[in-house]
């Protein structure tokens, strides 16, 4: 059953406008629903079972029951990585959510290939969103993450439980144990920040400056848009595989 979004809180019995265009299209046009078809709509309280109540430029939907769905990972995990060339960003993005990524921060490392500015900046990160919404409907995610610039990586927030660096220095060095112990280090609900270079990977100054558990993602050297998936991919199993 299709999925989409909605940011109101949803009561059963309750009718609701689905009007974002690319969601209309894809409700009419790819999907070719009709009134009376099912769909599962993520509210900002929950998920709900929706039936198409009406068609006409939007969508009216009318809320039929609450489902009890649990994709989101137990901790909520934010991407830090510096920018990569377009194409490598997008296709990490897309994986990411999949993967249960809640949040991304695109930032200006000192080694960055790619420069931003702010115009570009805004340009990009529409585009992002638009890969990242359609990356969590496919997943059936229950929320869209959100992705915010914030230029270089001395602006972005320390408010987290835990702070992860992925060094490639630790991973040349053959270390593997610090990420299996900030693993289990991890609670329901915890704040993670987990930050990844750009291709030409962290400086000592932005590593210092984060102040974080600097870890190896195995005795590979990665891409810088495959670790934070190695990573997701490591804390999926240790939390909701290992954890069963």
């Amino acid at each position: 059953m299709q999925r989409y979004f909605l940011e109101e809180r949803a009561e059963v019995g309750s009718l609701f406008l689905i009007s974002s265009k690319d969601d209309v299209h894809h409700i009419k046009n790819v999907m070719r629903q009709n009134v009376g078809d099912e769909l599962i709509i993520n509210f900002s309280n929950g998920s709900f079972k929706a039936a198409i109540a009406s068609m006409t430029e939007g969508i009216e939907v009318k809320v039929q029951e609450a489902l009890d769905l649990l994709t989101e990972l137990p901790v909520q995990i934010t991407i830090a990585s510096g920018i990569l060339k377009n194409d490598k960003y997008e296709w990490m993005l897309q994986k990411a959510t999949e993967l249960g990524a809640g949040a991304f921060i695109p930032f200006q490392g000192e080694f960055s290939v790619v420069k931003w500015d702010e115009r570009k900046a805004d340009k990009r990160l529409e585009r992002f969103r638009k890969i990242i919404k359609e990356a969590a409907e496919q997943s059936y995610r229950q929320h869209i993450p959100e992705i915010d610039f914030i230029g270089e990586l001395n602006n972005i927030s320390r408010d987290f439980d835990h702070i992860i660096i992925a060094y490639e220095e630790s991973a040349k060095n053959h270390e593997q144990r610090a990420l299996q112990q900030a693993l289990k280090s991890f609670r329901p609900d915890d704040r993670v920040l987990m930050v990844f270079g750009p291709e030409g990977g962290l400086s000592e100054k932005e590593i210092n400056l984060l102040e974080g558990v600097q870890v190896g993602l195995g005795p590979r050297i990665l891409r810088a848009e495959t670790a934070p998936l190695y990573a997701l991919s490591a804390v999926s199993y240790h939390l909701e595989l290992l954890e069963q």
